[in-house]
């Protein structure tokens, strides 16, 4: 799984809206600092970062009518299986939140969705 990049949030379609939600809350939880190719470079950053994303993901989804669960909005959640944060300095929202998240990554989600059947324009 990858973090798409950002500026295609609004246009995924349904399953990859969804997909993302569950990859940010499992690197939320239990799966932060484990390691994997495509998004490793999240662990490179302050977790606040990928609330800040996961906030994203859940704005996209409640415009498109789906409730995520609300506990989601607490920066300090890391999900039911896994300790909450006692403390997680909040930091200026960056655009791109990801540094990585540059055109060159846009190019390589575009790639990687249209080899899924999945065609967006920029």
């Amino acid at each position: 799984m990858r973090l798409w990049h950002q500026q295609l949030i609004p246009q995924l379609p349904r399953q990859q809206l969804l997909g993302q939600h569950r990859e940010c809350c499992a690197l939320r939880g239990n799966g932060w600092g484990k390691k994997h190719a495509t998004v490793d470079y999240v662990f490179n950053h302050s977790p606040y970062k990928l609330f800040q994303y996961h906030e994203l993901i859940m704005q996209e989804m409640k415009r498109r009518g789906y409730t995520p669960n609300s506990l989601w909005e607490d920066p300090l959640y890391r999900g039911n299986k896994c300790p909450s944060y006692i403390i997680l300095p909040a930091i200026a929202l960056t655009t791109p939140i990801y540094p990585e998240h540059n055109n060159e990554y846009l190019a390589i989600c575009l790639a990687n969705l249209e080899q899924k059947g999945i065609f967006i324009s920029e």
